[in-house]
């Protein structure tokens, strides 16, 4: 058993170690009368500076940003339809207008000298600057104008449907042509009869793939004036619309595809051919009159090398813009589609000057930086916030199951967008994106008028609509549960596919797992399918449309009409050129047949709600949530200016040692 100590013994020790106490504070006071404590003396500070410098003064890497996580679907700015095409598109070709540096609004002269529009609203005339020329030292004057915007149109792909129709082009069954083509035709050729559209592609083709200014029959099919595109004189070229539309000029403006061909080059290389993409150009691309040429090309557009234009015609130039200045790189290597580990470690250790990683992945990249102890994350980091992107599940509206109003209702109502934003977007606390209400982007003049709540996660609501879809199409869904959902007599829907652009970063694999997570529990099971930006340029018509896509879609100038709500709303527009959906409604469409050209604002917006209600109750998309656009960049690094309609010019860009003091 335990034995307690006797109270005597207790009493006993604590006047000893009182008496002990005592003693040992006597003997302190002592020793502090008669010696002096040793006084400790810091270690001294010291400070240094640290210089940061670019290890190769005449190089510039770029991985992965401003979407560049996939490859180009086309070095050819008459085919090439994507974001990620513009940081080559930008500064190897140009055009008549380029917008001024990061503003939206602002447009500057580049191949024009000026620009006039006439009081009708309808027509535009541009007066060409002088001396300009190609890297080849070729000329540059209306009637390559006039050979660039005709190429681009007759072949027909993105860029015509999608920016020129119908302001400069019209459909001549089966091509688009620029207004009055046939006419023009017949005059040059002294046809007996107008020709169809497609004698007058054809005729088209044969001009263009041999083209001749001194050719008097081309002569005159460039300067007959009742068609969309005349050169009035070798210095003037002329723009005429069928209706007034005042943000024409940004359409000339954005992205490069208002870029100017030389036509030699282009005779050279495959001609043009009606309806078709350039397969040479779209893959080794072609001269252009930019601060920059293509000197290579990876396999599989993996990557672009850019050298200074040794040609540069504005180098000497007086009284240029700004953002076509020479370049003061000389070399910028763009990596396309690199890895996640790449742009890591390429970054980190200071052999990529510019890159991007994933929100989840901002902090790990700067833990790893070289120059973290000398570095704030601020200084590298760069956030230009949400742009007027808008991203989405496509659902193809004329194919099963996607083809029924309830099914795509069900799907839209069972994505945890919140959870997106929580898991992907936020960064240190601070939340990098949001959802929201398409198809107009938030920011942008007309978004939701109403006031509709987005599409939230709400597994009974979704639940409903799945049950409705599944009697009217004839099928059942099996929930986590086991019970069903559908008609029971019918057969159980079959597993879908999600397709999206290859390659996919684990960002992406996060936010699909949880569409695939919710999607599971209304019993529909779907898989990823990543596919290349070039397969997507096969999407012309609905049947050759996947049933749904995890997409995006960029405006090209700032008209939320015409590039956001009809792009994404007009089947005219179907496929790649903006409505992956294939959404065709004869109300909407009827609407947009004057909504983009509406003067009156009230009008207009009166228009914008119709559309966006009945959007909203059919669903053609379920609108993803938007992330904030940032990229990061070492600190030499300087000039760097974006603007989302051009992304950003390599040109402006220039290293200067980064100095700072670090104290130790």
């Amino acid at each position: 058993m335990t034995k307690q100590r006797s109270i005597s013994t207790v009493l006993a020790a604590a006047i000893v170690i009182v008496v002990i106490i005592i003693a040992g504070v006597g003997a302190y006071a002592y020793y502090m009368s008669t010696v002096k404590p040793t006084k400790v003396t810091p270690p001294p500070t010291t400070t240094k500076t640290i210089t940061i410098s670019p290890p190769n003064p005449n190089e510039l890497i770029d991985l992965g940003t401003f979407g560049q996580l996939y490859a180009p679907d086309a070095l050819d700015p008459a085919t090439g339809f994507y974001v990620v095409d513009e940081v080559v598109f930008t500064n190897v070709y140009q055009g008549l207008l380029t917008f001024n540096g990061s503003s939206l609004t602002q447009l500057v002269p580049v191949l024009a000298q000026s620009y006039i529009m006439q009081p009708n609203g309808t027509q535009y005339v541009f007066t060409m600057r002088p001396n300009t020329y190609f890297s080849n030292l070729n000329p540059i004057n209306a009637t390559t104008a006039w050979f660039s915007f005709y190429r681009t149109i007759v072949m027909g792909q993105g860029p015509a449907v999608g920016n020129y129709y119908p302001y400069i082009a019209t459909y001549y069954g089966p091509y688009f042509l620029p207004y009055g083509a046939p006419n023009a035709v017949q005059h040059a050729f002294n046809l007996a009869s107008t020709p169809n559209g497609t004698v007058t592609a054809e005729i088209l083709s044969q001009v263009l793939s041999n083209f001749n200014v001194h050719n008097s029959s081309i002569m005159s099919l460039m300067t007959y004036p009742n068609q969309s595109i005349v050169m009035l004189n070798p210095s003037t070229i002329e723009f005429n619309l069928p209706f007034a539309y005042r943000y024409f000029p940004y359409i000339i403006a954005s992205g490069g595809w208002g870029a100017f061909s030389d036509p030699v080059f282009v005779d050279q290389h495959g001609g043009v051919q009606a309806g078709q993409a350039n397969s040479y150009i779209n893959t080794e691309g072609m001269i252009g009159s930019g601060p920059y040429v293509i000197t290579s090309v990876g396999s599989e557009l993996s990557s672009v090398t850019l050298t200074a234009n040794p040609n540069y015609w504005a180098a000497n130039a007086p009284n240029v813009p700004h953002v076509i200045s020479a370049p003061k790189i000389q070399n910028i290597v763009i990596e396309f589609g690199a890895s996640h580990s790449t742009r890591v470690a390429d970054f980190d250790s200071g052999q990529a000057t510019m890159s991007d990683v994933a929100i989840p992945s901002l902090n790990s990249i700067y833990d790893g930086y070289q120059y973290k102890s000398e570095v704030p994350f601020n200084t590298i980091f760069h956030n230009v916030g949400m742009l007027p992107d808008l991203f989405y599940v496509a659902m193809n509206n004329a194919v099963y199951p996607t083809n029924n109003t309830d099914f795509r209702l069900a799907v839209a109502y069972s994505i945890n967008y919140s959870d997106i934003v929580h898991t992907i977007m936020t960064f240190n606390g601070t939340t990098l994106g949001d959802t929201y209400l398409g198809p107009i982007s938030p920011g942008m003049t007309y978004y939701n008028p109403e006031n509709y709540s987005p599409y939230y996660f709400n597994l009974p609501l979704a639940e409903h609509y799945i049950n409705l879809s599944g009697w009217q199409e004839g099928f059942y869904v099996v929930l986590p549960n086991g019970s069903t959902l559908g008609n029971p007599s019918a057969k159980e829907l079959s597993p879908m596919q999600l397709y999206t652009i290859a390659p996919v970063t684990p960002t992406e694999e996060t936010e699909f797992e949880i569409i695939q997570s919710g999607l599971s529990q209304i019993g529909i099971s779907i898989s990823f399918y990543p596919v290349t930006a070039a397969v997507t340029d096969s999407w012309y018509t609905p049947t050759t449309t996947p049933s749904m896509i995890l997409l995006g879609w960029a405006p090209d100038w700032p008209d939320p009409v015409a590039q956001q709500m009809m792009a994404l709303g007009d089947p005219v527009y179907g496929g790649l050129a903006g409505d992956l959906a294939w959404f065709n409604n004869s109300q909407v469409n009827s609407i947009f047949q004057t909504l983009p050209y509406e003067l009156n604002a009230t009008q207009q917006g009166q228009g914008v709600a119709q559309v966006y209600k009945i959007m909203y109750n059919q669903a053609p998309y379920a609108w993803m949530p938007n992330a904030d656009t940032y990229w990061l960049q070492q600190p030499y690094l300087h000039g760097v200016t974006y603007n989302p309609f051009v992304g950003y010019w390599y040109n402006l860009m220039y290293y200067q040692n980064y100095t700072t003091t670090v104290t130790s």
